[in-house]
């Protein structure tokens, strides 16, 4: 019985009467002088011979940080004939009894209890606990590989193992048990393919001095059993938390206990897998070791069967230069942006310039250039609160409503090949006056999930004319609405995440009783509620009651139809932080650029926000304003940290996510479709709109103009922000350099250029104002003098002139938001 252990322990590099030391090259600085250390778990139980414990020793030092010595630190068992401990901090039993198990580093020691108990009594595999877990911690059920729905090379598996019947059948049954041979375990398929003994298209995946290879082959020499009755698994846990490493640690031991429905506990460490959140700041490697490349934030995540825990780690390193700066308390987002940038020794940039704010306020709020008139004023406002003030104006403006109507209508998917041309007008104006009664937010989206009726008098009942299957409103609610993308887990349990199959159709029971019937105009359609119609999970047949996303499950009264509306009560209560955050999330997206949780709409333990405190703070100021939209965008707008520049410094120059400076992006499509016609004063016509009506007052995504579609503007197909092109590529800069929108406007006769060239002003009052309606700034004197040599030299003055807007136009300055 012990020569198991003995072996294993020989095998890692250690002796039970030896201490182990992960690299006994280390050299005695690296442990330093903490001034103290400890070891968790304290203390342990290891039940039966097959159970195994994954110690961390973490040093304190003086100035209170925190260290992983797991690796550093020499392990000692007191009493090996009853566990014994390798040089990383893995104890496994020998005998029944207790020992203590030492630690030692420096100047400083710790020692955890161990109890082992159960080691004369059988220890089978567990083909569930045990077996799952080990196919998925050598990436055997991934979707890369066998867990793809084909399969690969014959061989299928459900993905992560969410269908243990169907693999059990597959691992024991097919292929005339091929895969697997209890009378020479050696031999079996199962083992000698990822032990690279054979040819195998995935390389090597399994390793013969690892828990993972001996839980498969012991279960294969076992008689290949299943245990369908075996406790199911219920939480996961990582230790040691979340931590912050400062330089120059830069690596960390986790450990993973699982808890099971008989209240057992276990430690299951070398048969999880793990990810990192950012593999080019931090990777993890299949035994739980944490190795930072780079400064920065990750979450490690670790999953076991369908269970998912997270701890956020960050490493600091020493920045020579940076000094910290003072923490505003007057705006809770500088109060948290500051703080983090602090904490990461990010300085932020320097304040834009008043030019550069004034046009950037407006592109973001109203998605129109300011006039000259207007930044004049605003340049020349000596009141401190002149931010304050401007901010003020732009929400109460009419243009304020237009251009968040257009953000909301894309993600609501107001297009008239889901709703045809009548119900995409209606939608759009509905969503419009909501906005312009400054409706909360919250209300807003009850009365999408509630709505009923005709799509023409309640256009909000398009809702569901465009989310037509239960799937589908499960979809598109938990994206808009939560920040969830559930759509994986329509087929199978998520892979990475927590969300599983009964989560998915739960949430579609709310949906399951909408239906929708033709109307008596046409192209009208009627939205009704039954008090009938359930939904099944597919692979277990049973009847899902309405359960919400990390919520409760509601019990259902049949002769009611009311689903939806308990729906909508929960996902926007207070109890459902979901709704607060992703709301506030998508807000500031659209006015810093990027998402505080980004993508916007992808909420998730694997990508986790950049900074806790903005994304709560800004929720519940949120919720407290009673989901006022305006509250939100004043409270973003009028940060000193909305008015970074965008220019970085030396200390942030690689910071893409704690928003130290602005984001640089291209205008949307019909913002800048609209700032050339403003430059030109050429306005652009659309069909079924009124006259000089701008672009981002089109209702319908379905309305087709080159312009608008080779800059990005999304056809409304998806719930997503991701439709919408941002990123700048060939065919748009054919479009400014040669298409025929920029060309016909600027050469335009009773356009700007026009009747610039016939106005008698001088090169340079052309010049400046052409600055100051494309810029906002008044020219350099290098530009100016470029500009009026330019149209002074030029034999068609028309012309240089047209040539000088074409330059405006096309430059980045124009074209990007900063």
């Amino acid at each position: 019985m012990l020569a198991g252990p003995l072996v294993a322990l020989i095998l890692a590099g250690g002796s039970p009467l030896e201490p182990a030391r992960a690299d006994d090259s280390a050299p005695a600085d690296a442990i330093g002088a903490p001034a103290s250390l400890a070891v968790e778990p304290a203390e342990f139980l290891l039940s039966g011979r097959r159970a195994t414990a994954q110690l961390i020793a973490s040093a304190t030092d003086p100035d209170g940080s925190l260290r992983d010595l797991t690796r550093l630190v020499e392990w000692t068992s007191l009493d090996p004939s009853v566990a014994v401990v390798d040089a990383r901090g893995r104890v496994t039993p020998v005998g029944d009894g207790e020992a203590r198990i030492v630690a030692s580093g420096g100047s400083v020691q710790a020692e955890a209890l161990v109890r082992v108990e159960k080691m004369a009594e059988p220890s089978p595999v567990s083909f569930r606990h045990d077996v799952i877990p080990a196919l998925s911690q050598a990436s055997c059920n991934m979707g890369a590989c066998h867990g793809t729905p084909t399969g690969k090379g014959g061989f299928r598996l459900s993905l992560r193992g969410y269908l243990p019947d169907e693999d059990y059948k597959t691992l024991s049954r097919e292929i005339a048990g091929r895969r697997v041979d209890p009378f020479d375990p050696d031999r079996s398929l199962m083992l000698t393919k990822p032990l690279g003994l054979i040819a195998h298209e995935g390389g090597q995946r399994l390793f013969r001095d690892t828990k993972t290879f001996e839980f498969l082959r012991d279960w294969i020499a076992e008689g290949v059993k299943d245990d369908p009755s075996s406790p199911a698994a219920v939480s996961l846990e990582i230790s040691p938390g979340d931590r912050v490493l400062n330089a120059p640690a830069r690596t960390q031991q986790i450990s993973a206990r699982v808890s099971y429905a008989d209240g057992s506990v276990r430690d299951v460490t070398p048969i999880c897998y793990y990810d990192s959140s950012n593999t080019d700041i931090a990777e993890v490697d299949p035994s739980g070791f944490v190795t930072f490349k780079k400064r920065g934030e990750v979450a490690i995540i670790a999953h076991y069967l369908d269970l998912v825990a997270t701890v956020r780690l960050t490493h600091l390193v020493e920045v020579p230069g940076f000094a910290e700066v003072p923490v505003p308390r007057d705006n809770l987002v500088d109060r948290a942006v500051f703080a983090k940038l602090n904490r990461m020794r990010i300085a932020p940039s320097e304040p834009s310039t008043d030019e550069e704010f004034i046009r950037r306020v407006y592109l973001d709020t109203i998605g129109v250039l300011p006039t000259p008139e207007e930044t004049k004023a605003f340049l020349d406002n000596p009141s401190p609160t002149r931010y304050e003030e401007v901010v003020e104006q732009l929400i109460e403006r009419p243009e304020f409503n237009d251009f968040w109507a257009l953000k909301f209508a894309d993600v609501l998917r107001s297009n008239s090949r889901l709703i045809k041309s009548k119900g995409a007008y209606a939608f759009h104006r509905w969503i419009r006056s909501q906005l312009e009664q400054n409706r909360p937010l919250d209300a807003f989206v009850r009365d999408l999930l509630t709505a009923d009726g005709s799509t023409f008098d309640n256009p909000a009942a398009n809702y569901y004319r465009i989310s037509r299957t239960p799937e589908e409103a499960v979809e598109t609610t938990a994206q808009l609405f939560l920040g969830v993308r559930i759509q994986c887990a329509k087929c199978h349990n998520h892979p990475f995440e927590r969300w599983t199959q009964d989560d998915y159709y739960g949430f579609a029971a709310f949906f399951s009783r909408v239906r929708q019937k033709q109307g008596l105009l046409p192209d009208e359609e009627i939205i009704f509620a039954t008090d009938s119609g359930d939904v099944r999970q597919p692979r277990t047949g049973q009847v899902m009651p309405p359960k919400a996303l990390g919520g409760p499950v509601f019990a259902d009264d049949q002769s009611e139809a009311d689903r939806p509306d308990r729906l909508a009560e929960w996902l926007t209560s207070e109890d459902n932080d979901f709704f607060a955050k992703s709301t506030v999330n998508r807000i500031w997206y659209h006015l810093m650029g990027k998402g505080i949780v980004d993508p916007v709409d992808d909420f998730r333990d694997s990508n986790p926000a950049s900074n806790d405190e903005l994304l709560d703070g800004l929720a519940d100021d949120f919720v407290a304003s009673g989901y006022d939209l305006r509250h939100l965008v004043r409270t973003i707008l009028t940060s000193r940290t909305y008015r970074l520049s965008a220019r970085a410094n030396e200390l942030n120059a690689d910071d893409e996510v704690y928003f130290s400076h602005a984001v640089t992006k291209l205008l949307p499509a019909e913002v800048l479709l609209d700032a050339i016609s403003t430059v030109t004063d050429v306005p652009t016509s659309f069909s079924g709109l009124p006259a000089n009506a701008p672009a981002i007052t089109i209702p319908d995504g379905q309305m087709d103009h080159p312009f608008l579609k080779t800059f990005g503007r999304p056809a409304r197909e998806l719930a997503c922000e991701c439709e919408r092109e941002s990123d700048s590529n060939l065919s748009q800069a054919l479009q400014l350099i040669g298409g025929a929108t920029v060309h016909d406007k600027l050469r335009a006769d009773g356009g700007r250029m026009h009747r610039l060239a016939e106005s008698g002003k001088s090169s340079a009052e052309i010049t400046a104002e052409l600055y100051a309606i494309a810029l906002s700034r008044p020219p350099t004197d290098t530009e100016l003098q470029a500009a009026v040599a330019h149209i002074d030299g030029s034999e068609d003055r028309r012309q240089a002139i047209e040539d000088l807007g074409w330059v405006l136009i096309n430059s980045k300055e124009f074209l990007f938001r900063h």
